[in-house]
């Protein structure tokens, strides 16, 4: 089963799921995928710590966009600068920007408003794929490694909150059609990530229904990742090494987990294998061979 095709059409790609479950990875993986199939990709991640650009052997971004590969680029994402962006764009008069910008309401304004700063991390996607920024290279497709799960369900409910909170203006503008862009299915797809394990698999079943009730969305693609291969069998004297053990616990779990999302989850699935590499290209594009093999994790 191809699970790369649907979302190749589609402009932007969200990647959210609990913290410590493989979300940068993923959305990493995604990235060479759709730039192998032609598409022309920025990868664009929201954490101040930096590790994408690990992942795709880069150097760190600072902020700007970084060619990684063919038809692929990286950026770590300041959602400030995002912001006084779109007051240059509306403005336009350099007096009157300098003097938004350094104005402190507009300072209270942009670090307090309730969804603002989700939104401005929406809208810049939204002005990448409309070639709005001459800095940029023409792109296709933006895969964004957002939030953690409860903070990626606020980023996907922002454009409706801002919207009902700011009625004038270029934000409110932006929230009305960042919303539209958001439900449309055709243009913006989701993927959620997790892992085997009890906590990750309840929440992201919690998180489907969250986005369903509050975006009306579902994911198009769940991955499940690191999951643990079959373990050795016991030694030739009938005992197990602690490791082995401990091995074939993990497994268990998997299996059991793996077991109560088939049953509950309704849609494309990839499982992808916990690899003895270490975080960098070899991990990404061994995935990435996984993934487009059907994502179908240990044998």
């Amino acid at each position: 089963m191809d699970l790369i095709a649907p979302l190749a059409r589609r402009q932007l790609v969200v990647v959210t799921g609990k913290g410590g479950v493989g979300k940068t990875a993923v959305a990493a993986v995604l990235g060479r995928c759709l730039a192998a199939r032609g598409r022309r990709v920025l990868v664009v991640e929201v954490d101040p710590r930096e590790n994408l650009h690990q992942m795709l052997g880069v150097p760190p971004t600072g902020g700007e966009i970084l060619r990684a590969a063919d038809r692929l680029w990286v950026q770590n994402l300041k959602p400030r600068q995002v912001l006084d962006a779109v007051v240059r764009e509306r403005l336009k008069v350099e007096l009157l920007v300098r003097r938004v910008l350094a104005s402190p309401i507009y300072h209270h304004f942009s670090e307090g408003a309730p969804g603002l700063s989700e939104l401005a991390i929406l809208g810049h996607a939204l002005r990448l794929l409309r070639g709005l920024d001459a800095d940029a290279p023409e792109l296709d497709t933006v895969i964004l490694d957002a939030p953690a799960t409860g903070h990626g369900i606020r980023l996907l409910a922002s454009p409706l909150l801002v919207s009902e909170v700011i009625r004038n203006g270029p934000f409110a503008d932006m929230a009305r059609e960042l919303a539209a862009f958001l439900a449309d299915p055709g243009r913006c797809g989701l993927v959620a990530v997790t892992l085997a394990e009890e906590m990750p698999v309840q929440e992201v079943l919690e998180m489907r229904q969250a986005l369903a009730a509050q975006v009306r969305r579902e994911p198009e693609l769940l991955v499940v990742n690191g999951l643990y291969p079959p373990p050795p069998q016991d030694d030739k004297d009938g005992k197990d090494d602690p490791l082995a053990a401990l091995w074939r616990r993990r497994r268990r779990l998997n299996e059991r987990e793996l077991a109560r999302l088939h049953a509950e989850w309704r849609g494309p699935c990839a499982e992808l294998p916990q690899l003895p590499l270490d975080r960098g290209p070899a991990l990404i594009a061994a995935l990435e061979r996984r993934l487009e093999e059907g994502g179908a994790g240990w044998s």
